[in-house]
């Protein structure tokens, strides 16, 4: 029997890798160079499953994400949450004294601000955390050192110089899992969150309205984010996660409510809730 795959965006040894290393170990991971790639692997059936970074604690939401979930016709159907852990690595014989210039994503380099000042390096933008450890590994330049995973030190035979040097330590990336088959989550087995994306009519307080039916009906939103759509300064898409499921008698109600005021509403995923979820609950005072 073949092995089943998983997707992910970037070179072996980044996040996402990881992620789906913990999250579904009976699983092949598969590299692709970008999302789009992803998506497309996915929907011509190379893949069963992808593990996508949507957001993050430290830097926000992950572009792009948004923009292709809505046309993929890919359902969600589980989250993972991963605690990033960020090390500071470059090639055999390389030292804290010898590195000049340290390579990464964006994002890492922006949660790890602290070190690179502490240590005067020149930060150097490259496409993703494991693509630079493989470069730096590649040039063997006792100059040049990377922000990686300790599965990407592993993987190119770096020499990790400072672990752990993320500026939070509570840097954590949420992924989604997208699969071709819409695979809802059984209503009354455990918490599940609901994620749709609607735009309201171009009406006077349409998104107020739109809203109020979960404020009414008790349904708690945990994320709502707007984003352009085709460019244009008017069409404003909203993406949003609430706890419930469809089938529950609240979010019945105001899900109807928000149809009602919008033009279009289409629900991505219904899937339980990681159990992540729990250790940042809002202290109620």
């Amino acid at each position: 029997m073949a092995v089943k795959k998983i997707v992910f965006q970037g070179e072996p040894g980044a996040n996402s890798h990881l992620a789906c290393r913990e999250a579904y170990p009976d699983h092949e991971p598969l590299p692709c160079p970008t999302f789009e790639d992803c998506f497309s692997a996915l929907t011509a059936g190379e893949a069963a499953l992808g593990m996508i970074p949507i957001e993050n604690s430290v830097a926000g939401r992950v572009a792009d994400i948004h923009h292709l979930m809505p046309t993929s016709k890919l359902h969600i159907i589980a989250e993972w949450f991963l605690p990033i852990r960020n090390q500071l690595m470059a090639p055999k014989g390389a030292s804290l004294k010898t590195i000049k210039s340290v390579e990464s994503h964006v994002m890492a380099l922006g949660q790890c601000r602290r070190i690179i000042r502490e240590l005067k390096l020149k930060p150097m933008v490259a496409a993703d955390t494991a693509g630079s450890a493989r470069e730096v590994a590649e040039s063997k330049d006792i100059t040049r050192a990377a922000i990686a995973s300790r599965l990407a030190a592993e993987i190119y035979g770096l020499d990790i110089l400072k672990e752990n040097v993320e500026d939070e330590t509570n840097s954590t990336t949420r992924f989604i899992v997208l699969s071709r088959e819409k695979k809802w989550a059984a209503p009354g087995n455990g918490k599940v969150v609901t994620t749709f994306v609607f735009r309201v009519r171009n009406v006077p307080a349409a998104l107020y309205k739109a809203l109020g039916g979960f404020a009414t009906n008790g349904v708690n939103m945990t994320k709502l984010e707007s984003y352009m759509v085709g460019g244009n300064f008017f069409a404003t898409q909203f993406y949003a996660d609430v706890e419930g499921h469809p089938d529950d008698r609240a979010l019945v109600f105001a899900l109807e409510e928000l149809a009602f005021f919008s033009k279009e509403m289409t629900v991505l995923g219904v899937y339980p809730a990681h159990p992540y979820r729990d250790t940042f609950k809002e202290d109620k005072e």
